[in-house]
């Protein structure tokens, strides 16, 4: 089950920096807009991307957190955190693997302990 679930998290964050790539690519195309949503440039987007990708795929990877439970979201390099921890521990781990990201600057964390 072990072997399953970590080839599963290992196809997951490939797919998610294949989707990252090809986001990437899309915007170098369409370079030419000076914002692509909330007042943020292309570059800035594709920034904040990197990171909610990254963010994830390190959460995946640690057997302490769920990428699954846990939604990430970024924004000027901010990490915002939501959805469902099974303990403090795992809400505090996420918050650590979030906050020790390159590039990110802040974490917000709205993770939910679950009983």
């Amino acid at each position: 089950m072990h072997q399953l679930l970590t080839s599963w998290r290992i196809s997951v964050s490939v797919r998610q920096l294949a989707m990252a790539g090809l986001l990437g690519a899309s915007l170098a195309i369409v370079s030419g807009c000076a914002v692509v949503r909330d007042q943020q440039s292309v570059g800035e987007y594709i920034d904040d991307a990197g990171i909610t990708i990254a963010v994830k795929a390190r959460l995946a990877d640690n057997p302490a957190t769920s990428a699954i439970a846990i939604s990430v979201e970024t924004f000027n390099g901010v990490v915002h955190l939501s959805g469902f921890a099974k303990s403090e521990q795992e809400k505090q781990r996420a918050t650590q693997i979030a906050a020790e990201t390159l590039n990110v600057r802040s974490v917000q964390n709205n993770l939910v302990v679950k009983p």
